[in-house]
């Protein structure tokens, strides 16, 4: 079973331009250790106002979490990154308000929907 992760934080107004450029294209490298590391399926939605919602599938949040903090590439990429939040507790990557999920569509399907 897989675990599906959203997550809120709040990029900086004045970044947000720097923000989205940065993420047009990460390094090769930051997305070979997100995948290697369980960080599935992963997308960013970002408001115009700076909300940003991110979502990610993994066997195990914290494993994945544990497996990123091992890499050098993202200790790099974090430090980078924190400067563009907004009342960051820590880094991006373990800081964020992760959002309860309340209703999944093929939970409630009958299996022979599905």
């Amino acid at each position: 079973m897989s675990e599906r992760v959203c997550f809120q934080l709040q990029v900086k107004p004045d970044r947000l331009e720097e923000y989205t450029a940065r993420h047009a294209a990460i390094w090769p490298e930051m997305a070979t250790a997100l995948k290697e590391s369980g960080w599935n399926n992963y997308s960013l939605f970002l408001r115009p106002d700076g909300l940003l919602i991110g979502y990610f599938e993994t066997a195990s949040l914290e494993a994945a979490q544990a497996a990123m903090g091992e890499t050098e590439v993202n200790a790099r990429w974090q430090a980078e990154m924190g400067e563009f939040f907004v009342e960051l507790d820590g880094a991006p990557d373990t800081g964020f308000l992760r959002l309860t999920e309340v209703f999944h569509l093929e939970d409630q399907l009958p299996a022979s929907d599905i």
